[in-house]
């Protein structure tokens, strides 16, 4: 076969058949050389389900970070309290000597409320068994 690769790169000939190349490529069997049938063992599969059930393939309960969710309560809580001094402050309801430090007890507020609520509505979400939400998509401390 490999003689025939030969003859045709001696020949020039440029263009070789889809069949010409399948003979080099893929040699033949010969049935001297190859497994024969009757040599192959084969043996049957076992009855038994060799100790496995099918609870160990369903997924454990979700684990509760509950630290995390804590966490997530006091930045809430103490974000929700800035932000109402706050606006209390820059509206004039409790009088300052100094309002322009009101703005930066706003930005405070905000900046420590929004990675609360954002973690509280995730847990909440997780806890009512919403599509999508889950108890890994928070951080937890336990690592």
């Amino acid at each position: 076969m490999l003689l025939n690769t030969f003859t045709l790169c001696e020949n020039n000939q440029s263009e070789a058949t889809p069949a010409d190349l399948d003979k080099v490529m893929m040699p033949a069997r010969s049935s001297s050389g190859g497994i024969s049938n009757n040599k192959v063992k084969y043996s049957r599969l076992a009855d038994s389900d060799e100790g496995y059930i099918d609870l160990q393939f369903k997924r454990s309960p979700p684990k509760v970070p509950y630290k995390a969710i804590a966490l997530a309560t006091f930045l809430f809580l103490v974000g929700s309290l800035l932000i109402i001094i706050g606006s209390l402050l820059l509206t004039g309801y409790i009088h300052v000597e100094n309002p322009d430090r009101t703005i930066p007890v706003l930005i405070i507020g905000v900046l420590i409320f929004l990675p609360g609520f954002y973690h509280l509505r995730i847990a909440y979400y997780a806890s009512k068994g919403y599509r999508g939400y889950s108890y890994d998509d928070i951080p937890d401390f336990d690592d």
